[in-house]
């Protein structure tokens, strides 16, 4: 394929997207109910999205300082600043805890379930902007980090004791999910980011944050990674290993955990086990790329092929019937994450397999997803990549994944190599 500039794609097409009709700078934060022709249909905003929005603006702010971007820093770091007075202002409930979805001035609306907190994915995206908000603004109230702090020990207490609510899709009793301490590392890994930049916190709110890193770290490796395969939902009691939810994987979330892994070891000192990480990328890119379409699988079975196995009821859950009906789907996701995990473990280890998947991931994605006519991506596609007018977890078109990887391709591969 031909080299793709990781930089320009994200200034010349990407960019501009968002600039052009999702800003919310007089308020904070971003709009992001678009449909999938761009349409704006609703100025609610998503804690989930808002806070990861918090988080994209500080990062391009840090790329703009540094050098590596040609966008207006402080333009950017203003916008995680505004993004995070939002949060800070509008989304807490109770100890720890936000609003699922509130108005564009922050009036806290209900989630799925009908309550106004509905999910610990949601109150980790806050504290993830939070935190990145007061790593570029030294003015940043230290209120900030301490929230986040807050937050983080919150969610990881409740995902300990399994009340954590994880709307839009509930974990069945008998399992846990690998989200849950994949989030609570990541957001925790973001957090002492800020406090290597000179956040000001307490220094026992850093210790909290490091020990809830480095749990998450043990619980990831201990209990849902082996040495070439993963569990998606481990089963906690016997009789569920036949389970669909207990056989099935989704490969990009594996490849998405997997470069998380590498920052956090290599924040923490460690060296990481590029090896075992090598071996598990193999086994999610050999049961999840269509051989005969192209591209990376939503779902797949631990052996490959359409995800199987028992039901845990007569009818299907939620969840089950979303892994059944959607195992063939291409997300814009997905590939986001499988491009900059290729390409980072490449980059790591020297090894030419893995240099020849992410060439092979780059030429999919690249042709597949950008939208040659308005820019930004086309996210969710048919098996054959044909466009899919449907709902994926929130009604929303987000930023995140896409723009998050060409900012970690572009630091990673800075010629723009893929």
């Amino acid at each position: 394929m031909e080299t793709v500039s990781w930089r320009r794609h994200l200034e010349q097409d990407v960019l501009p997207w968002w600039q052009g009709r999702a800003l919310d700078d007089e308020v904070g934060g971003v709009f992001t109910c678009f449909d999938n022709d761009g349409v704006l249909l609703s100025q609610e905003k998503y804690t989930w999205s808002q806070g990861r929005w918090a988080w994209l603006c500080a990062e391009l702010a840090e790329e703009a300082r540094a050098g590596r971007l040609d966008v207006d820093a402080e333009a950017w770091a203003a916008r995680a600043t505004g993004t995070a007075r939002f949060l800070a202002a509008h989304v807490p409930v109770g100890e720890g805890r936000t609003a699922f979805r509130t108005d564009r001035h922050g009036r806290r609306l209900t989630g799925p379930d009908g309550e106004v907190a509905a999910s610990v994915f949601a109150d980790l995206f806050a504290a993830l902007g939070l935190g990145a908000a007061a790593r570029v603004d030294p003015s940043a109230p230290p209120e900030w980090v301490r929230l986040a702090t807050t937050i983080l020990t919150t969610a990881e207490t409740a995902i300990l004791d399994r009340t954590a609510l994880t709307a839009p899709y509930p974990v069945p009793p008998g399992f846990r999910d690998l989200a849950g301490p994949m989030n609570l590392l990541h957001t925790a890994a973001e957090l002492l980011r800020a406090r290597d930049a000179g956040a000001a916190a307490a220094p026992a709110d850093w210790e909290r944050v490091t020990a809830v890193r480095d749990r998450a770290l043990a619980s990831l490796h201990e209990e849902f990674l082996d040495r070439a395969t993963w569990f998606e939902f481990r089963p906690e009691r016997a009789g569920l290993d036949e389970a669909m939810l207990a056989r099935h994987r989704t490969p990009g979330h594996l490849l998405e955990a997997l470069w998380m892994l590498v920052h956090a070891e290599q924040q923490a000192g460690l060296v990481p086990d590029t090896a075992r990480y090598l071996a598990l990328a193999r086994t999610a890119l050999a049961i999840g790329w269509d051989a005969e379409e192209g591209g990376v699988l939503r779902y797949t079975d631990r052996d490959g092929g359409p995800p199987r196995g028992d039901l845990l009821g007569p009818e299907p859950t939620p969840y089950e019937a979303l892994v059944a009906g959607t195992w063939d789907t291409k997300l814009w996701w997905v590939h986001a994450e499988a491009l900059y995990a290729t390409a980072l473990l490449a980059s790591l280890t020297g090894d030419t397999d893995m240099a020849a998947w992410a060439e092979r991931v780059a030429g999919y994605t690249m042709d597949t997803f950008p939208d040659a006519v308005n820019g930004e991506w086309l996210q969710i596609r048919e098996r054959s990549g044909a466009p899919l007018n449907a709902v994926v977890a929130l009604p929303v078109k987000d930023p995140f994944h896409v723009i998050r990887a060409l900012i970690f391709l572009n630091r990673t591969t800075p010629q723009g190599a893929s």
